[in-house]
């Protein structure tokens, strides 16, 4: 558990780069034999990349994804509900890690 002040997250590719690696990977290490691995590399590599963690406050974290995340994936071997839905509970993952990570939630 990294210690965590909501000032500092501001700044957060200085103070906590590690960490946001981390929660990102590790994400992604969650889902991995679960689904395609192109689609979540395509899903990493295209549009988590341009992606923003939040801190909201009360311990929430938010991930802001980049416009047009289906089209930054380019062609996967999904359909459109399908990648929406891998999508979201990928985010949904980040940002239950960053919440781990940072102390705000129980293994």
């Amino acid at each position: 558990m990294t210690a965590f002040d909501p000032e500092q997250f501001e700044d957060k590719y200085v103070h906590y780069m590690d960490e946001l690696q981390t929660a990102y990977r590790n994400a992604y290490q969650h889902f991995h034999g679960r689904y395609d691995s192109t689609l979540l590399k395509a899903i990493d590599r295209r549009v988590l990349d341009g992606s923003e963690p939040f801190y909201e406050g009360d311990g929430e974290f938010r991930v802001e994804l980049p416009e047009n995340p289906r089209e930054r994936a380019g062609e996967v071997p999904v359909d459109d509900e399908t990648f929406d839905a891998v999508l979201e509970e990928f985010v949904d993952r980040i940002e239950f890690e960053l919440r781990r990570i940072f102390g705000f939630e129980d293994d």
